[in-house]
């Protein structure tokens, strides 16, 4: 097998013609969906040629490549290399890359396969380790508010991995003055997919930022995916648990938001996040408890 993994990756290494890079693409995306032989792409450099391939090939074999990433990052070993966590000069090169062509909207290909919607799940994969969830919320480099940007996006597949990764970062502790540095775009992405659908009165709305006050001032379609309103609630959560992130939250109006959202509600478990984080911001910090 680890001859016909080598040749496949060759196919992407050699000036051959796309007819036959296409079919060794969507080979190896489902090869690298069993771990044995993910680790092994990654140990054969398919990370490192991927990103020199993605950003500068057609659509199709775009979208196969941003694939593969998600299932070789699936991997700690795939994180780090892709992070090119072992160079310290080189340390963060290919996030940047993927995270600007991540903000290429969706809409640039309307009517076509979106090349780069995948790479949301891979963002999420390398959200998951601290060396990750580090660079992307070093405020010098700003990937964290780049990606925030597409959570408005029409794409479901954009914003799960939106939420996805902001749900991550919350988890570290020690960076939450770093992520909310971001506040200004991170309030709305965490804040509006649990607004309900009703318009705000004034008196709610005097009380927000503009980036909240206009979207909530008129009609809108409400987040209709229940994972990501989960994820949402989830990470609002984490933010308050800290008394710097509770003290954001009351001075955007939040639990103003979060109090007519809920009475929009009718999915079980996006209502016990609603129910949970109330509690929190009732009654102080509380206790720690692991979302699952």
């Amino acid at each position: 097998m680890a001859t016909e993994v080598e040749e496949l990756v060759g196919f992407l290494s050699s000036p051959s013609p796309q007819e036959f890079e296409q079919p060794a693409l969507e080979a190896l995306v489902n090869l690298s969906q069993e771990t044995a032989l993910s680790g092994e792409l990654v140990e054969v450099g398919m990370i490192e040629r991927a990103m020199e391939i993605l950003g500068r090939a057609d659509i199709c074999i775009s979208q196969l490549l941003s694939m593969l990433l998600v299932n070789l990052t699936q991997l700690d070993s795939g994180v780090e290399r892709l992070l090119q966590a072992g160079d310290e000069k080189l340390r963060g090169l290919y996030l940047a890359k993927l995270v600007r062509l991540f903000n290429i909207s969706s809409t640039e290909n309307e009517g076509k396969e979106d090349p780069y919607g995948h790479i949301g799940s891979v963002l999420v994969n390398i959200s998951r380790m601290e060396i990750g969830r580090k660079l992307l919320l070093d405020p010098k480099r700003s990937l964290l508010k780049i990606i925030i940007r597409q959570s408005d996006s029409p794409s479901l597949l954009r914003r799960k991995g939106v939420s996805g990764t902001i749900r991550n970062c919350c988890f570290d502790e020690t960076q939450l003055s770093n992520l909310l540095l971001t506040s200004q775009f991170l309030w709305p992405a965490l804040l509006l997919p649990l607004a309900g659908k009703q318009v705000y009165s004034k008196e709610d709305t005097k009380k927000m930022p503009l980036e909240l006050a206009n979207p909530l001032s008129h009609e809108r379609d409400p987040e209709k995916d229940p994972e990501i309103r989960v994820q949402a609630a989830e990470s609002l959560y984490l933010i308050a648990m800290q008394e710097g992130g509770r003290r954001g939250l009351w001075s955007v109006n939040g639990p103003r938001i979060l109090e007519v959202g809920y009475q929009d509600e009718e999915d079980p478990q996006v209502m016990e996040g609603y129910e949970r984080l109330g509690s929190l911001l009732i009654h102080g910090s509380g206790l720690e408890e692991d979302i699952k």
